[in-house]
């Protein structure tokens, strides 16, 4: 009894120092597990550092310092030089790009992001164009009397409420556009949607910017970036005038390998081209081009693609099924301005989409604030909250599980939803707002992390 009664004793002595074992064991690995490097990820819940910059950082690049430098004579290009500028810069530097690329995460094609090209200066463009934005007024003559008027005096006094870190750059300048696509390319985006006119069109407070797309063509594919196109209403829009300008984008620039193709559930590689303030043109004109019976068809031709329509109220969904679309984009970054941009909406339009064969393609953004260029649209304002606007917002998306998932925008500074880096800058009377405690970079940073969560769900979806 003697011997049992010690043996009994021994076994219970080594299960529990087993047991002691195995947990320090286990706590040595999540002690290991929580020193992982900053670029593995966010730590906290809303994927935000807790410090703010230590140190300042520069304002310009590098690149971009260097051309300032530059004797006057040459600071004025030509748009007609820019390719060949592109191509040898491009060749210049490859090395590099596969170093960057080697360290980033690969694109992601089901993330497309709203880029514009309209910004001018003085060194490139021989004046400022858009950066000196004309305050709007309100259609009220009686609200419109109590806010200023006039237009904005660059390059300190810029209309938008953030300020670049490239400064008031011009679209044209080569090293502008390649640090731009080197952005998008760490935010993991995968698809440019550059907002297009047709040739000699601008919006009424730019200038022509089409010359400018086999730059922006070449720069995206050295970063491995696509592009497809974001059709802005141009004057006289309609079917005969979308199908030749259709046609000229697919002739033109189809053939480049960044021209972006859309695989179809039937397996078929189709362009894509977002269609802003599609809503204005009637759904029988739509139909004529959109649909197989039209008058003036794009389909089973070789110029047919994929067409999606802006969705504004929720009547619209309608609409753009009877036009022959082939899906709905909601653009705007702001919660609750319209049927289509309030996240609470999108479930129920994704239900639409699912049942009548149409892709669902919500814009997420990282906030709203306009009153630069529309003093009086304080109501539409949407406070950034340090990243957690941009975040919930995501989250939302990736709730109605979409095929892509759109994001406003890379640089629209007029209206305050830029993703692109900025920096703190005081100017006189002007203090612009920007991304502190945080760095420059840091929507940049959550985009990235989105991206990633996004392509892990994905596949939970598919299995």
């Amino acid at each position: 009894i003697l011997n049992y009664d010690i043996m009994a004793r021994f076994r219970r002595r080594t299960c529990i120092i087993l047991l002691l074992f195995i947990l320090f064991i286990c706590s040595i690995m999540m002690a290991l597990k929580t020193l992982r490097p900053d670029r593995a990820g966010f730590g906290d819940p809303f994927g935000l550092g807790l410090l703010p910059e230590l140190q300042q950082r520069t304002v310009l690049l590098d690149s971009k310092q260097n051309f300032l430098n530059r004797p006057q004579g040459d600071s004025v290009t030509r748009v007609s030089n820019l390719h060949s500028i592109a191509v040898n810069t491009m060749k210049a530097s490859m090395s590099p790009v596969k170093k960057l690329e080697e360290e980033q995460s690969s694109p992601n094609y089901n993330f497309h992001i709203f880029y514009y090209t309209w910004y001018g200066n003085p060194q490139f463009d021989g004046k400022y164009i858009h950066w000196n934005h004309p305050l709007l007024p309100h259609w009220d003559p009686k609200i419109a009397n109590n806010y200023p008027k006039g237009r904005h005096n660059p390059p300190e006094d810029i209309g938008a409420n953030f300020y670049p870190e490239l400064g008031s750059y011009s679209s044209k300048d080569p090293t502008v556009i390649e640090a731009h696509m080197k952005q998008m390319r760490s935010a993991s985006t995968g698809v440019i949607v550059l907002s297009w006119y047709p040739p000699g069109m601008a919006d009424e407070n730019g200038e022509p910017t089409d010359d400018l797309v086999p730059v922006v063509l070449d720069y995206a594919h050295k970063y491995n970036l696509k592009v497809t196109f974001h059709i802005e209403p141009y004057k006289d829009r309609d079917d005969r005038s979308m199908y030749h300008n259709v046609k000229y984008i697919i002739d033109k620039y189809g053939s480049h390998p960044a021209f972006y193709r859309h695989k179809t559930s039937t397996g078929r590689f189709l362009p894509m081209f977002y269609v802003y303030d599609s809503y204005v043109t009637i759904p029988e004109i739509w139909a004529n081009l959109l649909t197989v019976s039209g008058s003036q068809s794009i389909r089973n031709t070789p110029y047919d693609a994929l067409f999606i329509a802006l969705l504004v109220e929720e009547r619209h969904k309608h609409d753009i099924h009877r036009s022959g679309f082939d899906g709905m984009y909601t653009y705007f970054a702001t919660n609750g301005f319209s049927y289509g941009s309030s996240h609470h909406n999108w479930a129920s339009l994704k239900a639409f989409c699912d049942s009548n064969n149409l892709m669902f393609i919500p814009s997420v953004g990282p906030g709203y604030i306009d009153t630069s260029i529309r003093p009086w649209n304080n109501h539409n304002t949407r406070n950034r909250v340090n990243g957690k606007y941009y975040e919930t917002a995501f989250s939302a998306a990736l709730l109605v599980r979409p095929e892509i998932i759109s994001i406003t925008s890379f640089n629209e500074w007029h209206e305050g939803t830029q993703i692109e880096k900025a920096v703190p800058k005081r100017t006189g009377q002007v203090v612009y707002l920007d991304y502190k405690p945080h760095k420059p970079s840091v929507y940049l940073e959550l985009t990235q992390k989105w991206s990633e969560k996004y392509r892990k769900e994905q596949e939970q979806w598919l299995m």
